[in-house]
């Protein structure tokens, strides 16, 4: 869990992928069409990449990627951001980590 804080200090937006998953490449292109431009860490295509995915499944992902963390915190996997999506609660959210400006 050290490792994943130290990647997501000081970033309003920070998604856990992979190159090849589409659901991690929809969640990032939600999140870029709100205008935030999030931090990407594309677990394949990283050194680290296989200790990072151990330190998301620690955190309780069955499924690795994607991983969303929105001002510090993890919000979760794609289902999460959808669900916060429809609720008309991630504009807010992302407003609130200094991700977009309105």
């Amino acid at each position: 869990m050290d490792l994943l804080n130290v990647m997501i200090q000081e970033k309003p937006v920070v998604i856990f992928s992979k190159s090849s998953c589409c659901m991690s490449h929809s969640i990032k292109s939600l999140i870029r069409g709100f205008g935030a431009n999030p931090t990407v860490y594309e677990l394949d295509r990283i050194p680290n990449g296989q200790q990072i995915e151990r330190a998301l499944v620690q955190l309780g992902f069955r499924q690795s990627v994607p991983a969303v963390f929105i001002g510090q915190r993890l919000v979760g996997n794609e289902r999460q951001v959808m669900s916060l999506h429809v609720q008309n609660q991630l504009v807010p959210l992302l407003i609130q980590a200094g991700a977009i400006w309105i």
